[in-house]
């Protein structure tokens, strides 16, 4: 199995667990000239530096093309293509605008996959959007999910490599909060259905009891660690998966 993790531009690299692929964000109101810097500070140190392109964070051609050359002139060879937050700054609308620009040329490229909808987009909308983006990608990172079936659902519709979203071991309580926050319905409901005692919302869960029931469907999990990266880094470790 393949594992990446998701980081901030501020992140100390030294903290971080022996993954190959580290994806980078670039959140609204970010610096993309620090995301392009923290890029370069892992290929440097051996890592596969993957930064993100949230299109509605992108001022205009101009910018992205800078954004851009500046991670290839880092050593980047892949990025992730999104569209951010719903609130834009700029000309771009949506990840396929600035996919047409051309400037991606050469880099391996990752969507963005939603399995449990988005509160931003209807769901028909995201289909379109996935069928537009498709001819560009090389693969599809999903949004964190829980539900097994929502994803074994989305994979097999897929003929592109999915890598499905995970968290690292986290309290339900907190996976419940941050299910709302990111408008993942399905798996919200799958918590709140299968985790009903007091006790199961003060463990942490476990993203083993996921990974068993879809790994026979892809081989890639890309890991959102909330903050949690010292139990995410322990996690990998004591699982030999790094």
């Amino acid at each position: 199995m393949n594992f990446s993790l998701e980081i901030g531009p501020h992140t100390d690299i030294n903290t971080l667990p022996k993954v190959k692929d580290v994806y980078i964000t670039l959140l609204p109101g970010g610096s993309y000239e620090e995301t392009a810097q923290k890029a370069g500070d892992l290929a440097k140190n051996g890592f596969n530096p993957v930064p993100h392109f949230p299109a509605r964070s992108i001022l205009d051609e101009a910018q992205l093309n800078d954004y851009v050359s500046r991670c290839k002139d880092f050593g980047v060879k892949q990025a992730l293509v999104i569209g951010g937050s719903n609130d834009k700054v700029g000309v771009f609308d949506s990840s396929i605008q600035i996919l047409e620009t051309g400037y991606f040329e050469g880099l391996k490229i990752g969507i963005a996959g939603h399995p449990d909808g988005s509160p931003d987009i209807s769901d028909s909308n995201l289909e379109k959007a996935m069928k537009d983006k498709k001819p560009y990608a090389d693969y599809i990172v999903t949004q964190w999910l829980l539900n097994p079936q929502s994803i074994i659902d989305f994979i097999s519709k897929q003929t592109i490599p999915v890598h499905v979203g995970i968290t690292g071991p986290l309290k339900i309580t907190s996976l419940i909060k941050f299910a709302n926050i990111v408008g993942a319905k399905n798996s919200l409901n799958f918590l709140k259905s299968n985790f009903s005692k007091a006790l199961d919302l003060m463990k942490p869960k476990d993203p083993n009891d996921l990974i068993g029931k879809v790994k026979s469907h892809t081989d890639f999990f890309h890991i959102y660690t909330f903050g949690g990266l010292k139990e995410t880094n322990k996690w990998l470790m004591e699982n030999k998966y790094v």
